[in-house]
């Protein structure tokens, strides 16, 4: 597999995540202002926010400063969040001003200094307490866990895309030292915590047990076992050792062979904290939020979950679905959410999703940070196909009977069952449409629609049906033309098919996009339309299902 597409979203546990946006806004021709000024003499369309997510593009590592602020790292959002952990108040972000990329884990040191690690970047860097950002280390994807031990030594490890434990100098001047490379399969070690005993202890996430180290001979002890997914481990001010189960949604105290759940959340946890009072706070990768748990072990919402990483929209037995990378979400048409499946990553046979789309039966499941594209079953909830070892696939459909994929390592567009190809040599194969009998492909790069296959049979050549777009992602044909999601001026535009532009609705521009190693469109903008021209929209970046009425 291409190295360009390997990284993935841990999530994007998975996936340096960048926020960028554009001012470019204003018509670019004669042809287009005068399009554009008519369309404002018509009726305007309606958009409307039906539901909104959650406050944080999914939270993942936290950790407390030692002035008591709950710091939250997010991957996909791309920044620090600092709140305040009595009333959930965000009182600070820090993102690339301050540059933090794609932090998956935080942790402090002694005088205040902190440190995060960057998924996808491979980047161990800090703040040291002199206010001064220090790299202190290059690891190469997959960084996760960071931990400090009682005297300041620093130990960051790999998980789902690599599988070691580090030393690492926080000067960044001497070279990470390696403890081990035997933890794998698929992931090292999570969420890890420094023990009463001088020893590091950390989750295997695949193996269901919780390990410890001897840091300076480099040997490893079993701790306890019998785990579904063990996420993360802490312990409180008593020395008392506690586990996150990301499967079960649970907290759990372990002591000597006795597990005690001492809270229930929801599937999909990503790590938690203790305070000085021990009171424990739970963030998730699968709904973004973030919550204290009271003494009598009720929750207190500080930050609200949701749609998280919101992308592909798809219509299936009239109701709106949502792929939401770790979770697929179902929408009734008023925007309530009735149904919600969500996916354990690296374990759960859904998959991370980032696109979807329906056959009328099945929904077809597309994820460039799992490699794959699943049919799946929502009501027996399970995989009935799967296409495997993709590069960069960003959107995937069932046309003509076949499963067609949008391959955007491979800038091409094909159907993996029989080898067709309806496109090669494109720039960057992104959304996929059918509208009677013919296929469409956006190009994110090029910025133009594509016809590529008639009444089922591709085209020797490509027909150019739209041009001069910025950044096309989701869109629909009908018989009046087509809609865009341009998402880089965050701009919903109508094609007449006689080329006259309509300005339909403005959405929050730019794409949490983290480098060059994930396509372009990172995480899918999706529209899709009813029979009675109703139009949907999930948007990336400010995590909100639209309706846009005509």
């Amino acid at each position: 597999m291409s190295a360009r597409y390997s990284l993935t979203v841990c999530l994007l546990t998975l996936v340096g995540l960048m926020t960028g946006c554009s001012d470019k806004n204003e018509p670019k021709t004669q042809n287009d202002a005068k399009a554009y000024s008519e369309a404002a003499e018509q009726k305007k369309p309606v958009l409307t926010t039906l539901a909104t997510g959650a406050d944080i593009a999914g939270t993942n590592g936290l950790h407390f400063s030692p002035d008591g602020r709950l710091y939250v790292a997010s991957v996909l959002g791309s920044d620090l969040t600092i709140i305040d952990p009595g009333t959930g108040e965000v009182l600070k972000k820090l993102s690339s001003a301050e540059g933090v990329a794609g932090p998956d884990d935080v942790a402090f040191s002694s005088d205040g200094s902190f440190f995060w690690t960057s998924i996808l970047t491979g980047e161990v860097a800090g703040i040291n307490a002199a206010g001064e950002r220090i790299v202190a280390a290059q690891l190469g994807a997959g960084v996760n866990p960071i931990a400090f031990s009682d005297d300041d030594r620093l130990f960051v490890a790999q998980c789902f895309y690599g599988d070691k434990l580090f030393e690492v100098d926080p000067k960044g001047i001497s070279e990470p030292r390696l403890i081990s490379d035997q933890l794998g399969p698929g992931c090292g070690l999570n969420g890890m915590d420094w023990g009463p005993d001088d020893r590091l202890y950390g989750p295997r996430w695949f193996r269901g047990e919780i390990v410890s180290f001897n840091v300076d001979d480099n040997s490893m002890r079993l701790e306890a076992s019998g785990f579904d997914v063990p996420a993360a481990v802490k312990f409180n001010s008593k020395g008392e050792l506690h586990v996150l189960d990301t499967a079960r949604g649970a907290v759990i105290k372990v002591d000597a062979d006795k597990k005690t759940v001492v809270a229930t959340l929801s599937q999909g946890l990503d790590n938690f904290a203790f305070d000085a009072n021990d009171q424990i706070y739970v963030s998730s990768f699968a709904d973004g939020f973030v919550k204290r748990v009271e003494d009598n072990g009720s929750l207190t919402t500080l930050l609200p979950g949701g749609m998280a990483h919101p992308g592909g929209i798809t219509l299936h037995g009239g109701n709106l679905v949502v792929a939401d990378l770790h979770a697929i979400r179902t929408f009734n048409l008023a925007g309530e959410e009735i149904g919600v499946q969500r996916n354990i990553f690296g374990s759960g046979e859904m998959g991370s999703t980032i696109n979807i789309s329906s056959d009328g039966q099945n929904l077809i499941l597309t994820s460039w940070t799992d490699t794959s594209v699943r049919v799946w079953d929502p009501k027996a909830q399970k995989v009935v196909e799967k296409f495997d070892d993709l590069v960069g696939a960003v959107a995937a459909l069932r046309y003509n009977g076949k499963v067609v994929i949008a391959e955007h390592g491979k800038n091409r567009v094909f159907a993996p069952g029989d080898g067709t190809v309806f496109a090669a040599d494109l720039s960057a194969p992104t959304g996929l449409v059918i509208h009677g009998e013919d296929l469409f492909v956006s190009d994110y790069t090029d910025g133009v629609v594509l016809r590529i296959a008639r009444n089922g049979i591709p085209l020797v050549e490509p027909e150019t049906v739209v041009t001069g777009l910025s950044a096309p992602e989701g869109f629909v044909v009908d018989d009046k033309g087509y809609v865009v999601v341009e998402s880089d001026i965050g701009q919903i535009t109508r094609i007449g098919h006689d080329g006259v532009r309509t300005l339909l609705g403005k959405i929050s521009p730019g794409s949490i996009a983290a480098s060059e190693a994930q396509p372009p469109s990172m995480v899918f903008n999706g529209i899709t339309q009813t029979s009675a021209g109703v139009y949907f929209l999930a948007v990336e970046k400010s995590r909100t299902l639209l309706k846009l009425a005509m």
